[in-house]
C-alpha cells in the first residue's frame, strides 16, 4: 500500500505545502539526505492554534498541532522529491514545544507527529529525535518540527 494511502485509510490528507514566512527554504537536498525546515502547525495559511503547553493548551491539543506540523512537513517532502514513495526512512526529527513553566511533558506532545511518521510509513518511520521546550516560537506556534528523512 502506497503511504499516500496510508494517510488516506487514517482519514487524513496532505495539505498544500506552506509558503516561508521569512528569508528561507523549506527544504535543502544534500546526496540522499532531505533537511527541513521548521514546520509549524497551519492551515489554510493560519495557525491552527497558538499559546503555550500547559499553559492554555493540553497535551492533547499539543499532539494534534504536532500532528498537523507533520502533515505539512510530508506535503513538503512531497513537493521537494515528488513522491513520498521515494522516502527510504526518517531519520530525526528535532521537534519544539512552546511550553509554560514547569512543563515537562514535550515527549508526549510530539508524539503526535511520530506516531503519524510511524503509522505512514511503517519501520522506516521510527527515528531519532529531540524534544526541546522553548519559551516562545514563531507566531506564538504551540510545536515546530524539522525532520531529517534519507530519500532515493
Amino acid at each position: 500500500m502506497s503511504y499516500e494511502a496510508k494517510l488516506r485509510d487514517l482519514g487524513l490528507a496532505l495539505p498544500p505545502p506552506p509558503k516561508p514566512v521569512a528569508n528561507y527554504v523549506p527544504a535543502v537536498r544534500a546526496g540522499e539526505l532531505l533537511f527541513l525546515s521548521g514546520v509549524l502547525p497551519m492551515q489554510d495559511g493560519k495557525l491552527c492554534m497558538t499559546g503555550k503547553l500547559g499553559e492554555v493548551l493540553s497535551v492533547e491539543q499539543g499532539k494534534e498541532a504536532a500532528q498537523i506540523a507533520a502533515l505539512n512537513a510530508l506535503a513538503i517532502v512531497k513537493a521537494e522529491i515528488d513522491s513520498l514513495e521515494r522516502v527510504v526512512r526518517v531519520v530525526k526529527m528535532i521537534g519544539y514545544v512552546a511550553s509554560a513553566s514547569g512543563f515537562t511533558d514535550q515527549p508526549q506532545v510530539l508524539n503526535g507527529a511520530s506516531d503519524l511518521l510511524v503509522a505512514v510509513f511503517g519501520a522506516a518511520g521510527r527515528h531519532a529525535r529531540v524534544a526541546v521546550g522553548a519559551v516562545e516560537l514563531p507566531r506564538q506556534a504551540p510545536v515546530e518540527i524539522e525532520l531529517i528523512l534519507q530519500v532515493a
